[in-house]
């Protein structure tokens, strides 16, 4: 059978599970069932096409609907951080794409004008900041900022203000996806801009094995946020086949959750900064033991392993 003919014999079939989801327990396993055999076809039929990449990801969506009906809330904590939110990152990975390059791009933006411009860094830091870590250069401290308070109020404050910033991020995407890029951007020319002017001071190196210690979770928290942000502002800009009200829905809770699964990210970054950045004289190996281990967890938490979950739901 030709693709086509096979997608007209099916779509209704296949909207209607998307559209109308259940919770009946037989339902749910009737349409895995029949997914899974549409599945089985396409694969051998038509291997690379989105077909076969629309029927596995509905396959994985009921295989999650079953698995959270089976009763086991007692593990609901669990369960969310280790099947439900890796699944909404493959589930959205264009979007965290775009977030990621967004950032990178105005990362960019910000150490070029940093660098053409001597005032720009003044601009965006403030005279205050900039005064201050000139200050502390000069008694040859340069990241004496992270020693000026004590421990647990710095990480209670860091923790606050970094949730704060992550779900106004967020938020600010149903002002359709335009919110969160913004956000992006602000937050991406401070970066660059801040990351440029130590290295203009020959303090690069030490800046990153200092200030990405904490800045590793942190930073890519904060993408993470802005891609549920264009997911929201998305969801109500290209419903699909849906209708407006119901995509933006679906969008809001699933980016909503991601929103909320990033929490104990910017908690663990804000506990680094609190209690770990100050220490500026550790070790060369503990600083990058400690960086390379965050870079290293959230390129597997959120790409690596959400596509081997995806791949195969055996692994629940």
């Amino acid at each position: 059978m030709r693709e086509p003919l096979f997608v007209k014999q099916n779509k209704a079939k296949w909207r209607s599970f998307e559209q109308s989801p259940t919770d009946d327990p037989d339902e749910l396993a009737d349409r895995f069932i029949q997914i899974t055999d549409d599945l089985a076809y396409a694969k051998t039929f038509y291997p690379k096409s989105k077909t076969t990449i629309y029927l596995n990801g509905l396959a994985a969506g009921l295989h999650q609907s079953i698995y959270k009906n089976k009763g086991e809330k007692s593990n609901r904590f669990l369960t969310f951080w280790k099947y439900e939110l890796p699944l909404l990152f493959k589930k959205y990975q264009r979007q965290l794409l775009y977030a990621f390059l967004f950032f990178f791009v105005f990362c960019l933006i910000g150490a070029l004008s940093a660098k053409y411009d001597e005032n720009f860094v003044r601009l965006i830091m403030g005279d205050n900041y900039i005064d201050m870590t000139n200050a502390n250069i000069a008694k040859g401290d340069p990241f004496g900022v992270y020693k000026g308070q004590n421990e647990l109020l710095m990480f209670f404050g860091i923790a606050a203000n970094n949730i704060y910033v992550s779900l106004v991020t967020f938020v600010s995407g149903i002002i359709f996806s335009v919110g969160s890029v913004f956000f992006l951007f602000r937050n991406g020319i401070m970066l660059g801009s801040f990351q440029y002017y130590f290295f203009s001071k020959g303090l690069g190196v030490q800046s990153v094995l200092v200030i990405w210690i904490h800045g590793t979770l942190e930073i890519s928290a904060i993408i993470i946020a802005g891609a549920a942000g264009i997911i929201l502002g998305n969801s109500f800009l290209f419903p699909k086949t849906f209708k407006r009200f119901e995509s933006l829905k679906r969008g809001a809770k699933d980016a909503m959750k991601i929103a909320v699964g990033i929490i104990p990210i910017l908690i663990v970054a804000a506990f680094f900064e609190g209690f770990v950045t100050r220490h500026t004289e550790m070790p060369l190996w503990l600083s990058v033991s400690i960086l390379s281990a965050s870079l290293v967890f959230i390129i597997w938490y959120v790409i690596i392993y959400p596509n081997k979950l995806y791949k195969n739901p055996n692994l629940k």
